[in-house]
């Protein structure tokens, strides 16, 4: 049996009764590891008892979750207490493998809060109010993730050569977006009324791709979920075109 290559999903600090746990909901894992064909392993955000640059080297590549927390607004030079719910363990841990992985010239994937992380690991800043991209509060959990639009693929990018089109139905379940584009990211797909919806780079040779949408809901019926996974399973594996 040919050995896999093993993707690092990380970790968020939430909430179990009294306790707190690591958690990864099971779709990011299960998406994952079925259509991009590979092992994992789960990293939990707690940075004072593991350093990003001892895990970093035992992974072919890393998957950035989304997660109901936001990334503290001063790590991008603002101070806004009302962008919570905030995780700095989380924070402290992605932005630190981000560098390891980089470093290590081994892909970052990003979905959801994994595409704010690395836009602001890349010097890059949210901003808030885009309602307009999350379906109304209160709503179940499938009507959360029905709610979205197309998005358009920029020519010749990393998605448009991927779907082999330029246009693409995505769900739209964020309150946050790009503000200012980090430094060295190119962006993959906008959404109609602008917003930066997918961006990509390639610093220090380290594939990093990235969405703002959730190819992990439901990925069993959405072929186009699974074409995002399959080209991530191929990064992993040293295809870079």
């Amino acid at each position: 049996m040919t050995t896999r290559p093993v993707l690092g999903v990380t970790c968020c600090n939430r909430a179990f009764g009294e306790e707190v746990a690591q958690v990864v909901i099971n779709r990011y894992v299960a998406a994952a590891m079925k259509f991009g064909d590979v092992a994992a392993l789960l990293v939990p955000a707690l940075p004072d008892l593991m350093s990003a640059s001892e895990v970093a080297p035992r992974l072919d590549g890393l998957l950035l979750t989304g997660s109901p927390s936001n990334v503290e607004p001063g790590r991008y030079g603002e101070a806004d207490p009302a962008a919570g719910p905030f995780d700095p363990g989380r924070d402290a841990m992605t932005f630190a493998l981000i560098e390891a992985m980089t470093q290590l010239k081994r892909p970052i994937i990003g979905v959801c809060r994994g595409f704010e992380e690395i836009n602001v690991a890349f010097g890059g800043t949210l901003a808030r109010g885009v309602a307009d991209h999350h379906a109304p509060d209160g709503v179940p959990l499938d009507d959360v993730f029905a709610f979205g639009h197309e998005v358009s693929l920029a020519p010749g990018g990393i998605l448009a050569r991927a779907y082999g089109r330029d246009r693409l139905a995505v769900n739209s379940v964020h309150y946050q977006a790009i503000g200012r584009l980090g430094e060295g990211l190119t962006v993959e797909a906008t959404a109609p009324d602008g917003l930066v919806e997918a961006v990509s780079a390639r610093p220090n040779g380290a594939p990093v791709v990235a969405v703002q949408w959730h190819p992990e809901w439901r990925v069993d019926a959405n072929p186009d979920s699974q074409t995002f996974f399959a080209l991530m399973g191929r990064l992993l594996r040293g295809d870079h075109q």
